[in-house]
């Protein structure tokens, strides 16, 4: 027994350090958009060789046998790829990889006359964080050289016609023989700017510019003008920095040279129903031939669910200014199935160590030790009843979570009423009092015959119910939303794909359950055997039952009776560990540690009485009442916090907004519940620190109390696309709603962060 101790103990570190690091890990390092990861550019190093190059950013890499070729205007030849590195890769096995940069040399035959080809590569690479990008096809026009044409003779040429002009020609064109030499072709300007537009979500337009070379557009030249449905228009345009020209036409103004992208905000959410009519306008120039284009429009017909024109690509928004949960979002749109699968799982490892899981951890450990009174209790045993706790957990994940995106709300959020609540703790009651040895739980005798052979066949066991035990944890005890979850929802809301979004909601699950799989594993090593000990460890884990059932009810009761509760529990503990009882001289060094740590519980529930009677609310702080100058608890604690108006439904929300605009003032609507632990998180560690409170001096603070779900709370959730708390929403001050949210916890260096990425610095 005291060997398996060790290893366990021995072991915790290792395992708590390898999570540790994982979070940091995904904390500091987000998956970039495969045009950043994997950047092409190609040239003509002569009249018939190509050469496309990729960078490849530092942590990325790509596969050598992935590459694909092909070219419109020209025949290519045989390619010879440059040799990679050896790689052993858990997908494709020993591969060839490439990192840093690649060239690769591309001969060809163009065709008759042609002056510029289309290179289409098709190439696939991945991240060292975990994340294999879809193959990605990029085509990309390439002027070819001159070509010199041959001496001229004694006699003039003749001079071209305007009959000699080629259909949709130019008049420069018709001048090419002249001098004996070629001139460069100019292209018309659908081909020389190549505009394509897409719908990231509901209120957000990406357009993307792709320039030929030599070329330019002119950045005070681009217009949008929305064209239908009637009554929605632009309401912000976000465009990159240019490069500053001294134009022979405009004077200095700001032009792009390269390939760049506008973010359009539209002035509302477009319906699922509608479709948008979007009028793109521009105008630009070519430098080899010193000529500028008249100005050019196209139209764009786009719908919410993120389609686009024809021919035109969907393109994500800038890692740089998106969120967790639209970052996750991509994931499931652009990933592999495997990678979702990968990505998901890692993001339920993490979300294990948050207090979402917690409070399943004893109730678990108590179901197996119950289970271990009448049956020896082994490490496949034990490990298999937490199997059975987790499976049921994570069904029941993906299933409400499948349900909650296509109706809109959460089951849990539902059940975090007095009445489930109250429920959901009678049970916890009954299950400590059986821990107690005051009765026995047991199914009725025509319902456990059923699962007798099933059971045995298991080798004891009560797995049925196991199952449903962390089916109802599930929905009952955790329900906290967190940035995959969102993601998750978000993404079989908008798409329908519930077998996806099904899958990555239960490997999430399973991910999470990782911890609860451990303890199942270790309970067959740590847990005695029989006797009195076994006993002990059953009231243990009784205490822990009553604890969750406090915990169930807290959002429900007022904070003073919270806080009796929690001292009851610790005074009544710590007299059973004999805290007030004398040591005789002979005791042990057990029965001294135990005393102890009763005393210690003792003066705890002590602390939560006085603090109570004094006035305090602060179940962490109970004595804070006492500090001199700290104001009396939780008076003081709100007063420390951001100050927060209240709004009730969306009609009041409205009247805010309309006159937060009219003040110029930016917004900032936070979603709240009081069963909601990542939104008490906030309150606590976030909204208090002092650097917050700072950014957000200017800034009007809203606050929506969905606790009671009541059908106000549902069209507020569901006006902005959120299916629980926590959830931050931001407007602009001239009362755009940005497209960035805070969804989840974020600890205060992150949210000043999210904050300058929703309404600016």
């Amino acid at each position: 027994m005291t060997k398996h101790w060790f290893r366990w103990l021995a072991a915790l570190p290792l395992l708590w350090g390898g999570l540790a690091v994982s979070q940091a890990a995904l904390a500091q390092a987000e998956p970039l958009d495969p045009e950043a990861a994997f950047s092409l550019s190609a040239r003509a190093i002569d009249a018939n060789t190509l050469e496309a190059r990729w960078k490849i950013a530092d942590g990325y890499y790509m596969y050598r046998d992935k590459f694909k070729f092909e070219l419109a205007g020209g025949t290519l030849g045989k390619v010879a790829l440059p040799p990679g590195k050896m790689k052993d890769d858990d997908t494709f096995g020993k591969v060839e990889t490439y990192r840093k940069d690649v060239r690769i040399v591309l001969p060809f035959q163009r065709t008759p006359g042609a002056l510029s080809v289309t290179l289409k590569a098709t190439s696939q690479g991945c991240w060292d964080g975990g994340l294999c990008y879809m193959p990605q096809t990029v085509s990309l026009p390439i002027r070819l050289p001159a070509a010199v044409a041959p001496a001229a003779s004694a006699d003039p040429p003749p001079r071209a016609t305007p009959a000699a002009t080629p259909a949709g020609g130019s008049a420069l064109d018709s001048l090419r023989s002249l001098g004996g030499t070629s001139m460069p072709k100019v292209l018309p300007p659908d081909e020389a700017f190549i505009v394509a537009a897409t719908m990231p979500d509901a209120q957000t337009v990406r357009v993307d510019y792709t320039l030929t070379p030599d070329t330019y557009l002119y950045r005070d030249k681009l217009a949008w003008k929305v064209k239908s449905p009637a009554g929605l228009g632009v309401a912000r345009a976000d465009t990159p920095a240019g490069d500053m020209k001294d134009d022979p036409t405009f004077g200095k103004t700001e032009v792009y040279h390269q390939n760049f992208a506008a973010t359009l905000q539209l002035s509302r959410a477009l319906a699922a129903d509608e479709k948008l009519v979007l009028e793109a306008g521009w105008q630009g120039c070519n430098d080899a031939v010193g000529i500028c284009y008249p100005p050019n429009s196209r139209d764009f017909t786009l719908s919410a669910s993120g389609a686009a024109s024809p021919g035109s690509a969907a393109a994500a928004p800038a890692a740089g200014n998106e969120s967790d949960t639209s970052r996750i979002e991509r994931v499931l749109k652009d990933g592999s199935f495997w990678a979702v699968v990968a990505t998901f799982f890692g993001f339920g490892l993490l979300l294990a160590l948050t207090p979402c899981v917690f409070p399943m951890i004893p109730i678990l450990s108590g179901i197996i030790a119950g289970q271990s009174h009448d049956t020896p209790l082994t490490k496949s045993r034990g490990f298999m009843l937490s199997l059975a706790y987790v499976l049921g957990m994570a069904i029941t994940y993906a299933l409400a979570g499948v349900a909650a995106a296509l109706s809109g709300t959460l089951l849990s959020n539902a059940l975090q009423n007095p009445w489930a609540l109250g429920i959901g703790a009678g049970v916890f009651v009954l299950l400590a009092l059986s821990m107690f040895g005051f009765f026995e739980i047991q199914l009725p005798s025509a319902i456990q015959s059923k699962f007798n052979d099933a059971s045995n066949r298991m080798k004891g066991g009560n797995f049925a119910g196991v199952f449903v035990m962390g089916a109802l944890s599930a929905v009952i005890v955790g329900p906290c939303v967190a940035p995959p979850l969102a993601a998750a929802l978000a993404f079989i809301a908008q798409t329908g794909n519930t077998a996806l979004g099904g899958v990555a909601l239960f490997v999430l699950a399973l991910g999470m359950g990782v911890p609860l799989l451990l303890v199942g594993l270790s309970a067959g090593a740590l847990l005695p055997r029989a006797g009195g000990w076994m006993n002990a460890v059953k009231y243990f884990f009784g205490v822990l039952m009553l604890a969750i059932a406090i915990y169930l009810i807290s959002p429900i009761i007022p904070a003073w009776v919270n806080m009796l509760l929690w001292a009851l529990l610790l005074i009544v503990s710590a007299t059973y560990l004999h805290a007030l009882d004398p040591l005789p001289e002979s005791a042990s060094g057990w029965k001294r540690l135990w005393k102890g740590l009763g005393v210690v519980l003792m003066i705890g529930g002590l602390a939560l009485i006085v603090g109570m009677l004094a006035g305090s609310r602060d179940i962490l702080q109970p004595l804070d009442v006492f500090k001199g100058g700290a104001g009396a608890g939780a008076v003081a604690a709100e007063q420390k916090g951001l100050p927060f108006e209240k709004v009730k439904d969306v009609a009041e929300l409205d009247v805010r907004l309309a006159a937060a605009k009219a003040g110029g003032k930016t917004v900032m609507l936070d979603f709240y519940a009081d069963w909601c632990v990542s939104c008490k998180e906030m309150e606590r560690f976030t909204f208090s620190d002092a650097r917050v409170r700072a950014r957000l001096a200017d800034t009007v603070l809203l606050k929506a109390d969905v606790t009671a779900n009541s059908e106000a709370d549902k069209a507020l959730l569901k006006r902005f696309g959120l299916f629980g708390p926590p959830g931050l929403i931001f407007w602009a001050a001239d009362g755009t709603q940005s497209d960035f949210k805070v969804i989840g916890f974020e600890k205060p260096e992150k949210f000043l962060v999210s904050i300058d990425s929703a309404i600016g610095q």
